[in-house]
């Protein structure tokens, strides 16, 4: 009997396995065959790709898209793959993947379509001049490549949702919203938190200032000013492709001040986010639901986010974490002062973090959720 072929399509091999890899696991268990498409980061990832029993066909996706023949050598690359491989469906994950995958799925006529919409990123979120010619320029491109007739549009949030519903570039019937990409209860299992002399405060993400890495600095040094005896905490890296990146100097900078210890982010982060009583992210990038939160929730820890779509998205504010306002380094300090003085109330918070993630952010969960999408455009 005919394998049903489906292809992943997405920017980066990292993300895949660090974020959907329980679905193409799902997919291949289900009985498809399964294509991973990406970018070739290390050997030993494409391997573990391969000893998954998937197939891996390598794409040169460009971290910046500037250069124009860069990017039309992608979307030539999209449509060979397509072409040749002829899938039933293919499932595009992340901008350049559902834009471009989206306008080669519609012209080889790819008889199933699945989007997945994680984030607008800063293309959405920045109201700055380039940034409105840029999503001027890229309107076409959206409205090719969400017009496929049996097509789904992932979201994980509302506001991401209802801005391209606004924008007329996505149908109303080709919704569906997901909170998240999941997390394994089992590696990310509840834990009673430290009881450390000093409570800790964990900041986990890439170094971006829109990711609140800045934010986070500050209200530690409004923290320390007010006497609160505390550890901060940054597991991160700066990122050489992202023009918001923190620079290596600023960086260096904090180092030397000595208040925040900065550690590069490591594959055991259900050991890191264990290790901490508060867990902060003051984004206000244009998340999906930061995985972080949702991790920090399964092992019950508070939270304390901003009131920014997707990080709103991850918590119930009030019960399982707080919410401050973006930009906002002395509201952070504040809530984290609060937390670090309530520590019944924080406990309590975290095990109800804990639920929530049981009730609704199961890896497993979200993969059997894509499953029934993948099966119902099959039946068209």
């Amino acid at each position: 009997m005919k394998k049903t072929k489906i292809i992943f399509v997405v920017q980066s091999l990292d993300f895949l396995l660090s974020h959907r890899i329980k679905i193409c696991i799902n997919a291949k268990n289900s009985g498809f065959s399964v294509c991973v498409a990406a970018p070739r980061s290390t050997e030993n990832d494409v391997q573990k790709i391969k000893d998954m029993g998937f197939d891996f066909c390598e794409l040169r996706f460009s971290r910046s898209g500037l250069n124009p023949f860069s990017e039309l050598s992608l979307v030539a690359q999209i449509f060979r793959l397509f072409f040749q491989i002829k899938p039933d469906i293919v499932h595009l994950i992340t901008m350049k993947s559902y834009l471009y995958g989206g306008f080669a799925a519609k012209v080889l006529r790819v008889p199933s379509v699945v989007s997945s919409v994680s984030g607008l990123g800063i293309t959405f979120s920045s109201d700055k001049m380039r940034f409105n010619i840029l999503r001027l320029a890229l309107y076409p491109l959206y409205k090719i490549a969400f017009s496929h007739k049996n097509q789904k549009v992932i979201f994980q949030n509302a506001n991401d949702r209802d801005t391209l519903l606004n924008w007329n570039v996505v149908k109303k019937y080709q919704v569906e919203m997901i909170r998240g990409s999941g997390v394994d209860l089992e590696v990310f299992s509840y834990t009673e938190e430290p009881n450390d002399a000093f409570p800790v405060v964990i900041f986990a993400s890439r170094l971006l200032i829109d990711k609140g890495v800045k934010v986070f600095v500050d209200a530690a040094n409004i923290l320390n000013e007010r006497n609160v005896k505390a550890r901060y905490l940054v597991f991160g890296d700066v990122d050489k492709h992202n023009a918001n990146s923190v620079s290596n100097v600023l960086l260096k900078e904090w180092m030397d001040e000595g208040l925040v210890e900065f550690l590069s982010r490591k594959n055991y982060m259900h050991k890191v986010l264990s290790s901490a009583n508060v867990v902060a992210l003051p984004s206000f990038y244009g998340e999906g639901v930061p995985k972080v939160l949702l991790e920090a929730a399964a092992c019950g820890r508070v939270v304390v986010t901003t009131d920014h779509p997707g990080c709103r998205d991850a918590i119930n504010p009030g019960k399982t974490g707080l919410l401050v306002p973006v930009k906002n380094a002395s509201a952070l300090a504040d809530s984290i002062e609060y937390l670090i003085n309530n520590r019944l109330e924080r406990v309590k918070m975290g095990r109800a973090g804990r639920i929530l993630a049981e009730k609704e952010f199961s890896d497993e969960m979200v993969a059997s959720r894509h499953m029934e999408i993948f099966k119902g455009l099959l039946r068209g």
